[in-house]
């Protein structure tokens, strides 16, 4: 939940994560919570190298960075359409912004989101004239100045309502919450949308297809399974999640997470990820 580091879906290996670095979520402003998800900050102090891994959400981020011997910097994170890897070490810090799936749009109309797919583009040429590392951001020590820092950013941004986005990101919502939702054409009956029409809307407003949402949230379904180390019928939870059968859910997670899922359980402690 925001505000909190409870909800560890797509952190690999979160334990490991959550024992080096100082990891938290905070809740936007009142205005924003209809497009943001949340802001996640991570401070660290390393003595030694580390290498986090998150199978990413379908969710564009805007991340304001600081590291040893670089210059401040902000990007967008566009969707990632694989594993995730980024390097630790020194002392550093980051702000994040993630997104609703679809939320993003809003501030900026008129470009769909797959032009971001895949891709990490700097702050300033996706809004020009913002800075690119606002120090009121990454300067502040108190959590909450920079908590107040991030709500001042982006309500300046001043996102346009949109009713396209309201329906794309009521969509994404449902395929999280609703393990009933395994195809595309099941999510755009329901929704009131032929097939085509839902395709399109999550192009440009979400920046991937609904099936890939679809598996991607399965993928962090089965992920959370594994994070707690105790024995899963992976047969059955391949049937639960839609999958025609345990093999193509062991080829999804192993291309996603680098290795297949009884052996990513194996490793794990039982108790799991929980801080």
């Amino acid at each position: 939940m925001p505000g909190s580091r409870s909800d560890s879906r797509g952190i690999v290996d979160a334990p490991e994560l959550f024992a080096r670095v100082h990891f938290r979520r905070r809740e936007p402003a009142e205005p924003l919570r209809p497009y943001l998800e949340h802001y996640w900050l991570i401070d660290w102090d390393l003595t030694e190298p580390f290498a986090s891994h998150v199978v990413p959400h379908p969710s564009v981020n805007i991340v304001f960075q600081r590291y040893e011997r670089t210059r401040d910097f902000g990007e967008v994170a566009g969707i990632g359409l694989g594993l995730f890897t980024h390097r630790l070490e020194g002392r550093g810090r980051v702000c994040g912004v993630q997104f609703r799936p679809g939320g993003f749009r809003p501030f900026l109309p008129g470009r769909p989101v797959s032009e971001l797919t895949g891709r990490r583009v700097p702050l300033a040429e996706v809004f020009p004239g913002r800075s690119a590392a606002p120090p009121a951001i990454l300067e502040p020590e108190a959590e909450n100045a920079r908590v107040a820092a991030l709500d001042a950013f982006f309500l300046a941004l001043t996102p346009q309502p949109d009713p396209q986005a309201e329906r794309a990101m009521d969509m994404a919502d449902r395929i999280r919450k609703d393990r009933t939702i395994r195809r595309v054409d099941e999510l755009a009956e329901a929704s009131g949308l032929s097939v085509r029409s839902a395709q399109r809307l999550f192009a440009a407003y979400v920046g991937v297809s609904p099936k890939w949402v679809i598996l991607r949230y399965r993928i962090h379904e089965a992920l959370e399974h594994a994070e707690t180390g105790a024995a899963t019928d992976w047969a059955a939870l391949a049937a639960e999640l839609g999958y025609s059968d345990q093999a193509h859910l062991v080829r999804d997670f192993t291309a996603r997470v680098g290795v297949p899922p009884t052996a990513y359980a194996q490793a794990r402690p039982v108790g799991g990820a929980s801080p």
